[in-house]
């Protein structure tokens, strides 16, 4: 079955970037899955062509870069799958249908490490797979943690574990850490704890970057 696409088809683009872009005629679903599908749209090239895009179609993700009271971050070890290995990387995890940003991020952090924070700061977001999904993941900062008990979700199995940030980041030069989202979650804190990027630290953010309920 052919979908138009989300805003109808032909829009006249008169932006600084009409040059570059790709119009979607329409669209074609190719599989669905649990939490994933795949799309294959049908796009108008800005030579005046017709041409096919594949793409994964994800919900929006979220990882959380907490931060202890002596200076270290927490970090888990999880097999995955595609990759075959085991991988370092900061807590993350999918949105689930209509939740905000923020609710995702206290509940991905609670659930999977057992840590709750008594301040959160948004950072920024990030698109790890531009060629092929749609995915972004919002990067939040905690602070005050208090460590309590893990949910983790049936099926879910993962190592929680400390470090410095010392530490961490000679991983991400070694090449123990190859997650893209935790590569750049460390640059950001790089940059924060040398003070060249700044955070608006709140005990409840009143934004939420995606627009919905916090």
């Amino acid at each position: 079955m052919v979908e138009k696409p989300p805003g109808g088809g032909d829009v006249l683009d008169t932006g600084p970037d009409a040059h570059l872009r790709e119009l979607t005629l329409h669209r074609e679903p190719v599989m669905k899955g649990h939490f994933l599908q795949v799309v294959r749209d049908t796009v108008r090239l800005p030579s005046g062509r017709e041409a096919t895009r594949e793409y994964v179609q994800h919900p929006g993700a979220v990882m959380v870069i907490g931060l202890l009271d002596d200076g270290g971050v927490v970090l888990e070890r999880q097999y995955r799958h595609p990759v075959q290995r085991v991988m370092i990387e900061f807590p993350a995890g999918k949105l689930y249908a209509g939740e905000g940003s923020l609710l995702c991020a206290r509940r991905e952090l609670q659930e999977e490490t057992g840590y709750s924070a008594r301040e959160w700061a948004f950072a920024g977001r990030l698109a790890p797979t531009i060629g092929y999904a749609d995915e972004i993941i919002d990067i939040w900062f905690a602070r005050g943690l208090t460590l309590g008990e893990r949910q983790l979700d049936e099926g879910e199995f993962l190592d929680v574990f400390t470090a410095s940030s010392n530490e961490l980041l000679g991983w991400c030069r070694t090449g123990e850490v190859i997650d893209g989202k935790t590569l750049v979650g460390a640059l950001w804190l790089q940059n924060v704890l040398r003070g060249d990027w700044s955070l608006e630290w709140s005990a409840n953010p009143s934004t939420d970057p995606r627009g919905s309920a916090a």
